[in-house]
């Protein structure tokens, strides 16, 4: 059973990466990210959306390590 649902986990897991991928492929235009004073270099869309989602895969992986006693 613990091994379908690792199956079922890296197959959404893939399906997530395909989408991001061939959205940001799509999404060439540029922008730049202003917070406050700061604003950032001009990168296209494509490329600020994947670097997102791969902060938060990889924040959202590293969360439960911290609440394992």
């Amino acid at each position: 059973m613990q091994t379908l649902g690792r199956l079922i986990a890296m197959s959404l897991l893939a399906a997530v990466i395909v989408v991001v991928a061939v959205v940001s492929i799509q999404n060439i235009e540029l922008v730049s990210i202003r917070f406050l004073l700061w604003q950032s270099v001009r990168l296209p869309f494509g490329i600020l959306l994947a670097l997102g989602v791969g902060l938060g895969l990889i924040l959202g992986s590293l969360i439960p390590l911290g609440s394992r006693r």
